[in-house]
């Protein structure tokens, strides 16, 4: 029998009723909320879906490449697998970088150092939280990937220095930019990005680092890619060559082998540098995988300190090799000519002190040439005291001595040439009389680099024109078009008369080609070789007491060649070497002439060294490992 509305309770009508207003006002709220989402927040929601969904991803230009003066390469890029974190993606951050810890086989703790170390990133833009994976590495988080929501392994360029630490204080390194490289930049640079950090890398960053490109890809709930939806390819950074020469400037650092110390070398026809060798050194592939805190400790608390480039930072007593500027002085003023000169019986007595030559019995009598051929002291002493401290310093700097010589290197040092107005100006005292003696056989408070004594020595070869030092030669865009050629340029003349400069160029040759020269061991047979030899004194001991390495003397030898037509000049430095440049640093400087010309053609192979073999043998060596008195 049907129910007429006068057989439904009024209690149970109240409760549909309000069970119906109840559900009406949910579809309100489903519907206002909807309203809100998809109306009202519309275009903001529908960017975070698409986030979610489609990401733009950066994708890093290769560096440029760098090659040597004759087309090999010294620095060059390699694919690396990249661990990249986007925390967006993770809903448990602290686990996901805790089991990412135990498959990277790292303390947690260093994992999320490296999480907190960008502080400001744009949403969803990656994290690297480890550069260059190995294989194993890359295997065991594919394998966990669901274990890992938000980490991603990325390929991308990796720097690559084939040679290892051959010529590290000229290439330098990169790193990942810092909060102070993201202020001071002016391109886009963002956290994360490689830049470069020293010398060339950072000297030659903007040439360098190319324009990133970018990816629009589709993701899916774990972050991981699924597709590439569009595609902006990246720009390389431009290709530099250098003036350098890689074969000659691995067998100058050869035949450094494990002693501190440096080697430049000069084109004296255009101030390209051929060789730039400081030693010890470091390996730059270090920095470009991400430097540990151990090797950086290792290196940093390294008492040779490889860190720091002796050629062009070192600032060392230059001893005798001081002497030809000195030289070139007494013969501008006219102090000295024909065959005047003094008499030297050993030493000179000045006030209370006797200024000994490194001869103890003497040389006899000595004139200008024989000074510098045989380095005596004692006519340097007494030509030195007539042309004052204030001439030695002008005809010092007119060689390039005590001043930056502009190359495109970090921190380069000046050195120190005193005179009268630097010693008030520091010590606030006079100078005294006494110490133009010590300075004037490159001693005392002389100081200059190994770059300043090369740039002296190819200033004198090339008859008195000071070219700036420079170590690039040309740049070229990716497509090989011609960025900008890098022109010698002159810094100023010497002023130094001819004849002055033709007196101490044949000085010089006789200091390697006579019988009693001091260079003998620079002889390069069928070649003509000038040069100057030099020990500078670190500390005033006995000879006795020198038994620690810190008080040992230092080893120079300057020198070009050929005598003629000069092609190429260098210093040689030898620290703490203990005994004189013509033993210690002669030799080294005879290798490096020797190859320049046996692989001319212009020589003869030397007997006891085939250096071309031994150059591809340890270049080889280098190469296997590195995938991943005067």
């Amino acid at each position: 029998m049907p129910f007429s509305s006068r057989d439904i309770p009024n209690e149970f009508v109240t409760r549909i009723a309000v069970a119906g207003g109840v559900v009406l006002l949910v579809f309100a709220c489903i519907f206002a909320r909807l309203w809100f989402l998809q109306v009202a927040k519309g275009a903001e929601m529908r960017i975070v879906s698409e986030q979610n969904r489609i990401r733009l991803v950066r994708v890093p230009a290769a560096r440029g490449v760098v090659y040597d003066r004759n087309g090999e390469i010294l620095v060059d890029n390699r694919p690396s697998f990249d661990v990249v974190f986007v925390p967006e993606d993770a809903p448990d951050r602290r686990a996901v970088l805790r089991t990412l810890a135990t498959q990277l086989a790292e303390p947690e703790q260093a994992v999320l150092e490296r999480f907190k170390a960008p502080s400001k990133r744009p949403p969803y833009e990656g994290i690297v939280l480890r550069r260059d994976l190995d294989w194993q590495g890359v295997v065991a988080l594919e394998t966990h990937q669901l274990e890992l929501p938000g980490v991603t392994l990325q390929v991308g360029p990796r720097r690559f220095y084939p040679f290892g630490s051959l010529a590290a204080h000229v290439l330098g390194y990169v790193g990942e930019a810092s909060e102070r490289d993201l202020a001071e930049s002016t391109s886009a640079l963002r956290p994360g990005d490689i830049v470069g950090k020293a010398n060339l890398e950072r000297a030659w960053d903007a040439q360098l680092r190319g324009v990133p490109g970018g990816q629009q890809v589709e993701v899916d709930a774990l972050g991981r890619r699924v597709q590439v939806l569009h595609e902006e390819p990246d720009v390389p950074g431009n290709t530099l060559t250098l003036t350098l020469d890689r074969e000659l400037q691995e067998v100058a650092e050869n035949a450094l082998g494990d002693r501190a110390g440096a080697v430049v070398a000069i084109d004296p026809r255009d101030g390209e540098i051929l060789v730039l060798a400081s030693k010890p050194a470091y390996d730059p592939n270090v920095f470009a995988r991400g430097i540990l805190h151990s090797e950086w400790r290792a290196l940093t608390q390294d008492p040779l300190r490889p860190l720091n480039d002796r050629a062009v930072q070192g600032q060392y007593p230059p001893g005798s090799t001081f002497k030809v500027a000195v030289a070139a002085g007494i013969l501008e003023r006219n102090l000295v000519s024909g065959r005047g000169g003094v008499h030297c019986s050993g030493g000179v007595p000045f006030g209370n002190h006797y200024f000994r030559c490194w001869r103890r019995g003497g040389h006899g009598g000595v004139g200008i040439h024989e000074a510098i051929v045989q380095s005596c002291d004692v006519f340097f002493y007494q030509f030195g005291q007539r042309l004052g401290v204030d001439g030695i310093a002008e005809y010092a700097r007119k060689f390039g001595l005590g001043l930056p010589t502009g190359v495109e290197l970090e921190n380069e040092k000046p050195g120190i040439i005193p005179d009268t107005e630097w010693k008030q100006r520091r010590f606030k005292q006079p100078w005294f009389a006494g110490e133009t003696l010590s300075v004037a056989i490159g001693q005392g408070y002389v100081t200059v680099t190994p770059l300043q004594l090369a740039h002296m020595t190819a200033t004198i070869a090339n008859g008195g024109t000071r070219y700036r030092p420079h170590y690039v030669k040309r740049i070229e865009a990716p497509d090989g078009s011609l960025v900008r050629e890098v022109a010698p340029e002159v810094l100023s003349e010497a002023g130094v008369a001819p004849e002055t400069i033709a007196e101490v160029k044949s000085a010089m040759r006789d200091v390697v080609m006579a019988p009693n020269g001091t260079g003998k061991k620079a002889r390069v047979p069928g070649i003509e070789v000038a040069g100057k030899t030099g020990t500078a004194q670190v500390v005033k001991l006995a000879d006795s007491n020198r038994k620690t390495r810190a008080s040992r003397d230092h080893a120079w030898f300057i020198a070009f060649a050929p005598v003629e037509r000069p092609e190429i000049a260098m210093a040689v430095l030898v620290e703490h070497a203990g005994g004189g440049g013509g033993a210690n640093a002669a030799p080294i400087a005879q290798q490096v002439l020797q190859y320049y010309f046996e692989r001319q053609g212009r020589v003869p192979a030397a007997p006891d060294a085939v250096p071309s073999r031994r150059v591809t043998q340890e270049a080889h060596a280098v190469r296997s490992p590195a995938p991943d008195a005067l």
